[in-house]
């Protein structure tokens, strides 16, 4: 099997599963905003009545949806990156290859380590002032639940990230 291709046919642990869930979770997020958007245009457009806080929702919706849907690109090799040098070396020099990668994993579970060390104080800033978005008597919002996806989708993706890192040496070693 090839390295660089995604490999998720094993069957799904515990872990892995949660990965997927929140990937759908993701996914029907996705779902819901363009019912929203497409509501709040036809009701804008034929009823001259928009819904109130779709921009606010749109707002913090794409960032739960990417944290919930991170750690699944993760998982199946997805993330965007440029892999063709990486692909020669592994071509190449598998061992060397699969090094580099383990690299590229380890800096990218230090880099959700450091954005989960951020968002956490965050988080609890938020809870605890009930911070809001939007417009007071109009709209709001509480932070607080998309602080904790945030928080989430960065620790699932720490451990993700970790799990690759060590797939990835362990290639090393094997040869």
């Amino acid at each position: 099997m090839n390295p660089s291709e995604p490999q998720v046919s094993r069957p799904l642990g515990v872990f892995d599963r949660l990965v997927v869930g929140m990937n759908a979770v993701g996914s029907l997020w996705i779902l819901f905003l363009v019912l929203l958007v497409t509501s709040d245009a036809m009701g804008r457009s034929f009823l001259h009545k928009p819904i109130v806080g779709v921009t606010e929702l749109i707002q913090i919706s794409i960032i739960g949806v990417v944290f919930l849907q991170l750690a699944d690109a993760i998982r199946t090799q997805r993330l965007t990156r440029a892999d063709s040098f990486l692909s020669l070396l592994r071509a190449n020099w598998p061992r060397l290859g699969s090094a580099l990668e383990g690299s590229f994993f380890l800096l990218g579970a230090t880099y959700m380590a450091l954005g989960l060390w951020g968002s956490i104080p965050l988080l609890t800033e938020a809870y605890e002032r009930q911070e809001v978005i939007g417009n007071t008597g109009v709209f709001t919002l509480i932070i607080w639940p998309i602080k904790a996806v945030i928080v989430l989708g960065l620790g699932v993706s720490l451990i993700e990230f970790l799990r690759q890192f060590f797939r990835a040496w362990a290639r090393v070693f094997r040869g």
